[in-house]
């Protein structure tokens, strides 16, 4: 997200950042992902080597290579049963959706503030517990953090 919170505009992440996608890769790589439509319509694509879970109400709704889910309850449920971190990547509802079962965020913060028409939710401080930052060099500047749930 940019330090305004904002994650998305027009159906578009508002930029590329080759470092981050990098580590947004090999993080995920292997495991499910979780996203809603639009997120998934602004790739155009199953992300390769990973289980892709595309949530929409739309009936008939059809994503090559991926599995369509009503809700994250579904989602969950759909999950391969071997999946031991599963991850939602977009959009800003169902970030927020999601704050209320999980149990890590990695967030990365671009240092600058960039117009946008979706937000990342705040992150509930009572809740969650920062377990490390660092900071990236890139086209633009970031810093990835990882919070825990608080038990």
């Amino acid at each position: 997200m940019a330090s305004n919170r904002v994650i998305g505009n027009r159906g578009c992440m508002p930029w590329k950042i080759p470092t981050e996608l990098r580590r947004f890769r090999s993080t995920t790589l292997g495991h499910t992902v979780v996203m809603g439509r639009k997120t998934y319509e602004s790739i155009g694509h199953a992300l390769p080597g990973r289980t892709n879970i595309v949530l929409t109400s739309k009936v008939n709704y059809m994503a090559p290579g991926c599995i369509i889910a009503r809700d994250l309850p579904s989602a969950i449920k759909i999950c391969p049963e071997d999946e031991n971190e599963m991850f939602v990547c977009g959009g800003g509802q169902l970030y927020k959706e999601a704050l209320s079962i999980a149990d890590r965020i990695y967030l990365s913060v671009i240092h600058r503030e960039i117009a946008g028409d979706v937000f990342f939710p705040e992150v509930p401080s009572k809740i969650f517990q920062k377990i490390s930052s660092e900071d990236h060099e890139d086209i633009l500047s970031y810093t990835l953090s990882i919070y825990e749930r608080v038990t």
